[in-house]
């Protein structure tokens, strides 16, 4: 039987994952909703995505692409999410947990669910009654420009399933896409988050004036960061210095690619909030997390001085001058 995927988001990384999809070659069914009917429109007659990599040439039948999120969902074996975590409840609203049942559900997102401030993989099971043995969690390090590139890029694919992993990871693998599994939904789920605000801090830094030998500290403490978050909040056996955990921050702390990195710098420059991201056109996911992770953190209490600092610049109007400098005493 064919697999058939649903790619659920219209953005560089749905794109490029639905490049991945279409180049491996395995035989499958590849659904497509986005939200913009021009985009849709364009995307039909010219085979590429107006808005992000259009560069990229996708090739999946124009009856497979719609704005009908229920119909989409409807065909698809396996549903990948992949829109920023602000707008995925609004993204669902039409969708029901009796549509979602017997179904796959693959995070790519890189983010939290605001108000909630769950995961998506604990959002799904909390609202729609997904079982986490359903649930796989894609992360990096990978940027969709490069992929686009078709340069050589490392996937994790995550479940409590193993053999769920496997298979996915098989949809992915391409000669450009190599692909490990594991079962750590919850720590490579939030260490995905958590990189996105470290990124925000290594821009602000970057920003403000301080140079690679403060970045090496900075990023270094990062990664003992999320160890402490992650082992406080699903504390099992993981290896904090894997491609999934380490090598994601590295990519995103300092690839030009990054979104997250590239509004950091712009707040260390001087820049609002709302400037930055009306410049930036995208959505930095590490903006909308911080301000989740500072309300989880207050059960967990862990210490998190990067992410603390990050929150007080962002949404208490600290200046990105003194927290920085302050942020200096407490690094080693």
């Amino acid at each position: 039987m064919i697999p058939k995927v649903a790619m659920i988001g219209g953005g560089s990384w749905a794109t490029a994952i639905v490049k991945m999809l279409s180049d491996n070659t395995t035989a499958k069914e590849i659904y497509w909703w986005m939200r913009n009917a021009e985009a849709i429109t364009h995307l039909q007659k010219y085979k590429h995505n107006p808005n992000y990599l259009s560069s990229v040439e996708i090739r999946i039948p124009e009856t497979n692409i719609s704005s009908d999120i229920v119909t989409i969902i409807e065909q698809a074996e396996y549903v990948i999410l992949n829109v920023p975590a602000a707008f995925l409840k609004e993204t669902l609203k039409d969708v029901t947990p009796e549509m979602l049942k017997g179904k796959k559900m693959i995070s790519a997102i890189k983010g939290i669910v605001p108000d909630e401030n769950q995961i998506i993989g604990e959002f799904l099971n909390q609202k729609y009654g997904v079982p986490l043995e359903d649930i796989v969690v894609i992360s990096g390090p990978c940027h969709a420009e490069e992929v686009a590139f078709e340069k050589l890029s490392y996937l994790t694919i995550a479940s409590l399933d193993l053999d769920l992993a496997g298979i996915f990871a098989g949809l992915l693998s391409t000669r450009y896409i190599k692909t490990n599994v594991s079962d750590d939904i919850f720590g490579t789920e939030y260490a995905a988050v958590l990189k996105n605000i470290y990124a925000v801090a290594s821009g602000i830094c970057h920003g403000v004036g301080y140079g690679d030998n403060f970045q090496a500290v900075l990023i270094s403490n990062a990664i003992r960061e999320i160890k402490r978050f992650v082992d406080a909040v699903h504390p099992i056996s993981r290896d904090i210095k894997e491609s999934a955990y380490l090598g994601d921050l590295l990519v995103t702390a300092y690839s030009q690619f990054s979104r997250n990195r590239t509004f950091g710098n712009m707040i260390g420059k001087g820049y609002t909030v709302k400037s930055a991201q009306l410049e930036m056109n995208m959505v930095a996911e590490g903006y909308y997390a911080v301000k989740c992770m500072h309300h989880i953190n207050k059960k967990y209490k862990v210490d998190m001085p990067i992410s603390r600092a990050v929150y007080a610049i962002l949404y208490e109007q600290h200046s990105p001058h003194i927290e920085m400098r302050l942020l200096t005493e407490q690094l080693n």
